[in-house]
């Protein structure tokens, strides 16, 4: 909600100024988001009159005017290009030695030969709008010679607040300045609005078909409308402070209406509208041609508006192109109604729009405005374009309307939540200058919610109104008491902030990504796993409830790259989702990215790409903290949305605990990334239990170091070497070692040469060379029985 700080303080004006004002608001919850000037810097415009208009001797598209500027002497010679210039006209002119918007300079100047003093101004010259047609005209009371900024009050500011959604009431300047009042403990004082006393008889039936989706429903019609009227420079100057961009009488006043007192009203063409109006819900199918010319196929749960032969309006979100106001336009019917948020709510999104009135129905409005907001649209267009307006049409079904709960309020309830004690009469005065209902009690008192505000239902609904008006600044600071209660944690469970630093320390940064995704990238990264569709998504690109952190990972990926960061070193945290046995389920997951150089660009080392093994170190680094790391095993395994020859399984002691690969060419493409990407993801409910290390006495005797070299076919694995070795050796080899791997000349195709260091030690005596040349021929006979090893020669 924007709006101007002048305009608020014509209902309200509290001793403060701009700032604190706005912190005010913040501070009872309604958030500002930005305090701006209304109009750029600019010096020396006046306001003027055109006393007459030549056409310029040298020039077919330049005119030469005498302008009067209200200074003592001849009116100013200023030559002027904009077409509308007309004598008689009010226009903001720019004297010599104006700065205007731009660092623009006025100075005297000939245009083709003849002399000019200044300048007569569009609006956009003057940074009131983006573009002009012409110069802007002034009501034809502007005084001359006036100061320009002083004529429009533009020494104003624009109070842009992000209100909640629950705060519907403030979606208009009469709610905002209830709040000023209620804060500041200022009167509110609304402008005067007259009830219209209809000229004429005429009406338009209505039939309220869906009248749980719309309880109330107002129309009126108003004859002989001039919808080409000049609608008022103050008007056009609010709505533009609010962002409102100035359309016409009939579509101004109701903008007007709507930021005033915060209800959404349409006008529709009468002439174009088919006998009487009926409030009904869609038939499956319909369709309606949306102003703007988007035509829409709607479904049976829409409400629409509609007259005898076809939806006219989409109810609540936008009118239809058939039955808008046009130049030709001189009958209108008003429309003022009370759509319910549910039958509001969602329905402009799924037909791709967002309107100032699905956002403010979707909230909830006030279902005893409608009337009032009727009799102030038709009392301003009455006042701007003239015409007869007839009696207002009312159709309700009270039954329907939400009344607004008796709440018991306990006095002690609110001491004890809010931490402070606040004396009665301070609650009695809070609640009724926030137009509640009150009733005394014993214990309290008995409270009604005024009609506008949906968001009161409980007890602890009125204890938050009380805390914010008084002020939570006020609210004491206290140290809260409580039994302090020690839990016993077991040491070998696994510390997820633990391994958070660790891989922070390894050059990560952590990321969070939404857990809803697109379906698209979904199935392109996690094919084999069907994802949970959302009944009421956010939007199409995140209506999946993600299987894998992958999708998140990747599109952070391509976001960062996309904006030249090409080393990318993420990993995030978080819940999966899936089904099993028909049951939604979930999975705590710790999934990881890298792409890009393995180290950043520096002088004491060549740059090279991060490849698989970088990341296996990383992975085994992180099960490490386990204490399981002779218990880790990759295995080569097969992903659709992985490389095949790059794919591994990771587990610990054969239980599979997670994925590693490097993202599929294809994918890649697909994705836009840069460059080999490696992901990786491990469920950490399958890192909860680890394994405590425990210290063994180290032996007194000395160790001995054998070094062999055996040919194995490519296929086979150090890991499977290793393990044979310890499963025949015991515990009389402590350790083994590879230091070289060898293909090439001398070595048959398809196999390999593996040096391995063998480490013989025994707690109990010193080996002798007998026992090593045993252990050693031993572990060479299985290396050849089972994996079809020998003896380099």
């Amino acid at each position: 909600m924007k709006f101007s700080e002048a305009w608020l303080r014509e209902w309200v004006d509290p001793s403060v100024n701009t700032q604190e004002l706005a912190d005010q608001l913040s501070m009872a919850g309604l958030e500002v988001d930005s305090v701006e000037p209304v109009a750029a810097e600019f010096n020396g415009v006046v306001v003027g009159e055109v006393l007459s208009r030549d056409q310029h001797p040298d020039a077919d598209k330049l005119s030469v005017c005498t302008v009067d500027v209200g200074e003592d002497g001849e009116p100013l010679q200023i030559v002027c290009g904009a077409k509308n210039v007309a004598a008689g006209m009010r226009v903001p002119v720019a004297t010599v030695g104006a700065l205007l918007p731009g660092d623009f300079k006025i100075k005297k100047a000939k245009l083709r030969g003849v002399a000019s003093f200044g300048m007569i101004c569009s609006a956009s010259e003057l940074g009131l709008a983006d573009s002009s047609d012409g110069i802007m005209p002034l009501p034809a009371d502007a005084p001359v010679g006036e100061d320009f900024r002083r004529f429009l009050q533009l020494e104003d500011s624009a109070i842009d607040v992000d209100l909640t959604p629950d705060r519907g009431d403030c979606l208009g300047m009469a709610g905002i300045a209830r709040e000023v009042g209620v804060i500041n403990r200022c009167p509110v004082t609304p402008p005067v609005m007259q009830v219209v006393t209809p000229a004429i008889d005429d009406r338009v039936a209505v039939d309220l078909e869906a009248d749980a989706a719309c309880p109330r429903y107002l129309c009126r019609v108003v004859r002989d409308v001039d919808v080409n009227a000049e609608t008022p420079l103050w008007m056009q100057e609010r709505l533009r402070r609010s962002d409102i961009r100035s359309l016409g009488p009939v579509v101004d006043v109701t903008n007007y209406v709507l930021l005033e007192l915060g209800q959404p009203m349409h006008g529709f063409d009468l002439e174009r509208i088919d006998g009487k109006i009926r409030v009904r819900m869609a038939e499956q199918g319909e369709k309606l041609v949306l102003i703007g010319g988007q035509e829409i196929e709607l479904d049976d749960q829409t409400l629409v508006i509609a007259d005898a032969q076809q939806p006219v309006a989409l109810a609540g979100i936008m009118g239809g192109d058939d039955s808008a106001v046009c130049d030709t336009t001189r009958h209108i019917l008003l429309e003022s109604a009370f759509f319910a948020p549910i039958a509001v709510s969602g329905k402009a999104r799924s037909y791709g729009l967002h309107t100032d009135s699905s956002h403010r129905f979707e909230r909830g409005v006030d279902p005893l405005l409608q009337a009032k907001a009727m009799e102030r649209a038709t009392e301003l267009l009455l006042e701007i374009a003239g015409g007869e307006a007839g009696p207002v049409v009312e159709v309700a079904n009270e039954e329907q309307i939400e009344q607004r709960p008796l709440i018991e309020l306990r006095a002690r309830r609110v001491n004890k939540v809010l931490g402070v004690e606040i004396a009665a009469d301070e609650v009695s005065d809070i609640l009724a200058r926030l137009e509640m209902e009150l009733e005394k009690t014993d214990q309290g008192w008995r409270v009604k919610a005024p009609s506008c505000r949906f968001d009161i239902a409980i007890e602890e609904d009125l204890i938050e109104e009380i805390g914010r008006i008084y002020g939570y600044a006020r609210i004491p600071t206290n140290r809260g008491l409580s039994a302090m209660e020690m839990h016993d944690r077991p040491e070998v469970d696994f510390d997820l902030h633990r391994a958070k630093l660790l891989l922070v320390g390894r050059d990560y940064q952590e990321v969070i990504t939404y857990s809803f995704v697109s379906p698209e990238i979904e199935a392109l990264v996690d094919p084999q796993k069907s994802g949970i569709r959302l009944a009421n998504p956010i939007s199409a690109e995140m209506s999946v409830m993600r299987t894998s952190t992958w999708p998140g990972l990747l599109q952070t990926a391509r976001y960062n790259q996309s904006r030249q960061q090409q080393r990318v070193r993420i990993f995030e945290t978080g819940l999966c989702f899936y089904r099993q046995d028909g049951e939604i389920r979930q999975e705590r997951v710790l999934g990881g990215l890298v792409s890009g150089d393995a180290i950043p660009e520096q002088w004491g080392g060549e740059s090279r790409r991060s490849d698989f093994y970088d990341v296996k170190a990383d992975i085994e680094a992180l099960i490490s903290l386990t204490g399981q790391r002779d218990g880790i095993s990759f295995s080569a395994a097969e992903h659709a949305a992985l490389h095949p020859g790059q794919t591994a399984e990771i587990a610990i002691l054969g239980e599979k605990v997670g994925m590693i690969g490097m993202l599929h060419p294809e994918i890649e493409k697909q994705l836009d990334l840069n460059g080999a990407t490696f992901v990786f993801e491990i469920k950490l409910d399958n890192l909860a239990q680890g394994r405590l290390p425990a210290f063994e006495s180290l032996s007194k005797y000395p160790s001995i170091r054998r070094d062999i070299a055996i040919v194995v076919d490519i296929s086979v694995t150090f890991e499977s070497i290793r393990n044979l070795i310890r499963d025949v050796s015991g515990k009389i080899i402590t350790d083994i070692l590879l230091f070289d791997v060898y293909t090439g000349e001398n070595i048959d195709s398809g196999r390999k040469s593996l040096a391995l260091g063998l480490i013989l030690q025994e707690k109990s005596h010193t080996l002798t060379d007998k026992e090593v040349d045993d252990v050693v021929a031993t572990v060479l006979s299985r290396l050849g029985d089972d994996l079809g090893a020998n003896l380099r020669e």
